[in-house]
């Protein structure tokens, strides 16, 4: 980890691009002039929300540059969905670490440097010292004179930086196991902390995150005039998906689950049921922030990338073949008619996952299953393996000519509320489902256009989960969440092997060499891989999922 200080400063509001949310740009600043206002300490909490914005890559003085948590290149998606059984190897493409990830092959990551290209931007590792500055950050608003704040503000900047760390805490748990963090103000500057570089014990680190939701969910912000900006709702939303995963093992997390479910369920949301296929509909421009939508990272069609232009979402540049051609050849527009071919559809949908679907699902229509190509023929299931690996996954539709699009990406929405309670209720009880749980699922059912849960499904707890794991795999498909999700349901190994054929070659990525050798030179041992309680039994039987 690195020693952070705060004396030349470049800072940059990025949380947001929309709705009084935008980028401001400060110039160089010092500690002895910065923060001095109310306002000031507003900025200087926003350097918190940097990690989570849409750029191609920020920096914000603790490392070199990096890639943010939802940026489809390096975030969310690439490391949760792309690695799951949602996306087949994509073999016809570029190689590397496009073809590494997608075969669940982490092997790689072990060589990662603190550079600024290729592979490197994958190395997210170097957020820790992030963390590191996020802790600093917060004392700093903790010792500023409470005179200068007006009402609640202070409490509110410090619950925003402290959810703000504690989703970056969440994310790091998710890519690489427990991590040596400093989360203690007392300890930015202490160099003997700062050394101490072994992984901290699975308990110790989700209470790190625990601490800093509760906190936020007690702090923030009821409402905010800001879309994109936290609320203390999404804190909720945050900690409840933290208690399920960490349930197993961590004493009164599932009943906490409930309990924030309870909180969440105050008619502010619902699920979002308008037009002939809702599902599809939601993610389009026009029903930004519609009732379902908890938080989203909003962007803007104007966005290109750099830090400077607020938010953008280049999803469909990475979801659309090359060869994809504008018009059929009828001379019909095709759905990439505003775009056309993309950079050589670095996402797909696996042909294998793609069969799980029921019949009727509405959830299907934003599969594609073909394309017309620019070389003048039909792309479809003839070609797999030599023009596409997989189909074309087209969630976030292309509704605008411009470089990229506007299409904000989920963070949390009540459909995933509803899927956890259910879960809960089942891991809580260790029986059948309450009626109340299984109501929840069908809802989501039925907005799909599909029937109840079968009699088979909701029979015992063990049919309701897997019914719920499907449900989820086709209801957050390219949110970035599945391989959180099988790894919670113990599958991982086994999801992938089914589809993609290979068993991947870690549960969780690596640390990079020279980190280990670091905590080696002060006389540390920093362990390279983490394996939850269960990875063994799950790799004793691939085959059987």
């Amino acid at each position: 980890m690195k020693k952070t200080t705060i004396y030349l400063l470049s800072l940059m509001l990025l949380a947001g691009c929309e709705k009084n949310f935008d980028p401001n740009i400060y110039g160089t600043l010092n500690s002895s002039n910065f923060p001095a206002t109310e306002k000031d300490y507003e900025s200087y909490a926003m350097l918190c929300y940097t990690p989570f914005t849409t750029t191609w890559v920020y920096f914000i003085g603790s490392g070199y540059n990096q890639h943010s948590m939802y940026i489809p290149e390096g975030g969310a998606v690439r490391l949760f969905d792309a690695t799951s059984d949602i996306m087949a190897p994509w073999t016809t493409g570029w190689g590397g670490e496009w073809l590494r990830f997608s075969m669940a092959d982490f092997s790689n990551c072990r060589y990662y440097y603190r550079g600024n290209s290729g592979a490197d931007h994958l190395n997210h590792f170097q957020k820790t010292a992030e963390v590191t500055r996020f802790t600093e950050i917060i004392g700093t608003i903790e010792n500023a004179p409470d005179e200068i704040f007006h009402g609640d503000k202070k409490r509110n900047l410090i619950g925003e930086a402290r959810l703000c760390r504690g989703l970056m805490m969440y994310y790091l748990l998710h890519m690489y196991g427990p991590l040596p963090l400093i989360t203690d103000p007392d300890d930015v500057h202490d160099q003997d902390k700062l050394n101490d570089m072994e992984r901290p014990s699975l308990d110790e680190m989700c209470k790190w995150i625990t601490d800093d939701f509760e906190f936020a969910i007690a702090n923030m912000a009821e409402n905010v005039s800001e879309q994109g900006r936290y609320t203390a709702d999404y804190a909720r939303f945050c900690l409840m998906k933290h208690c399920l995963n960490e349930g197993s093992h961590m004493d009164g997390y599932y009943e906490r689950g409930m309990e924030l479910y309870n909180e969440l369920n105050n008619g502010k949301y619902d699920l979002f049921t308008s037009g002939t296929n809702p599902y599809a509909d939601m993610f389009k421009i026009g029903n930004k922030f519609n009732r379902e939508i908890i938080m989203a990272v909003s962007c803007s069609e104007t966005g290109n990338g750099e830090g400077n232009s607020g938010n953008f979402w280049p999803f469909m540049m990475l979801a659309v073949p090359t060869d994809a051609a504008k018009t059929d050849a009828d001379g019909n527009p095709t759905p990439f008619a505003l775009q056309g071919g993309g950079w050589g559809q670095n996402f797909n949908v696996s042909p294998e996952f793609y069969a799980t679907y029921e019949d009727g699902d509405l959830r299907k229509d934003v599969i594609l299953t073909s394309y017309w190509s620019t070389n003048g023929y039909e792309v479809n299931d003839s070609h797999l393996g030599s023009r596409w690996d997989g189909y074309i996954i087209n969630k976030y539709p292309i509704e605008t000519e411009t470089p990229f699009q506007g299409t904000d990406y989920p963070l949390a929405r009540w459909a995933d509320v509803l899927l956890m309670f259910a879960e809960l209720d089942v891991r809580l009880s260790g029986s059948a489902p309450s009626e109340e749980a299984k109501d929840a699922v069908n809802k989501i059912r039925h907005r799909a256009g599909l029937d109840d849960l079968s009699d088979e499904d909701v029979a015992t707890a063990e049919a309701f989960l897997a019914a719920i794991l499907e449900e989820r795999g086709h209801e957050f498909i390219y949110e970035g969440q599945r391989k959180i999700d099988l790894i919670r349901f113990n599958v991982y190994a086994r999801a992938v092997y089914k589809v993609k054929g290979v068993t991947p070659t870690h549960q969780y990525m690596p640390l990079p060499d020279y980190a280990v050798d670091q905590a080696k030179s002060l006389g540390k041992t920093l362990t390279q891989t983490y394996l939850r309680p269960g990875w063994t039994e799950d790799l004793a039987n691939i085959g059987s999922y």
